[in-house]
């Protein structure tokens, strides 16, 4: 992270909601998309699966004197879909899937690249997400996990994961 914002090779945006996030994504993967597969699209930030349209939020503080309070929903729309078809086309694109249950990692990891036919799929488990996680390809799965030591040391797993998929990015540019 250091050496590639020294560099002036990463520009992280910050957001505050899900509007403001959808375009900001748009935004810059259209400016990138003319660097075509030199750009990489690392999406660790999930939103939510799940929000509430600011149509459909109070105007006003809800009072509790009206009883029970149900929230109704709506799915966040999936941006992948335009980002790797319409929006930076030859972008090297990583998703990120966080499940609770590992026993349907893999397929949920799976199903996302075949839908959105990007390139990587970060699975992790909620419970061991700091410290370890599985890089999903089209054709393979690679395990990544931090030792007692490498913990103990302070090291984080973003550490192995951006190693891991430089060198991913890297092949991927020369295919091209």
């Amino acid at each position: 992270y250091q050496r590639a914002t020294e560099a002036g090779a990463l520009l992280a945006i910050e957001f505050t909601g899900l509007v403001e996030y959808l375009a900001l994504l748009r935004a810059a993967a259209r400016a990138l998309a003319p660097l075509g597969s030199s750009v990489m699209f690392y999406l660790a930030a999930a939103v939510s699966d799940f929000y509430i349209p600011v149509s459909e939020m109070p105007e006003h503080k809800i009072q509790s004197s009206e009883g029970p309070l149900q929230i109704t929903m709506k799915m966040v729309p999936k941006m992948l879909s335009p980002l790797v078809r319409e929006w930076a086309p030859e972008a090297f694109v990583i998703s990120f899937k966080l499940e609770t249950d590992p026993q349907i990692l893999l397929d949920k990891s799976r199903q996302a690249l075949e839908k959105y036919r990007h390139q990587v799929v970060v699975a992790n488990v909620l419970e061991s997400r700091r410290t370890s996680v599985i890089i999903v390809t089209r054709d393979s799965q690679t395990p990544l996990s931090l030792s007692d030591e490498e913990i103990a040391q302070g090291m984080e797993i973003e550490e192995k994961i951006v190693s891991y998929l430089q060198g991913q990015h890297t092949a991927f540019i020369e295919r091209r």
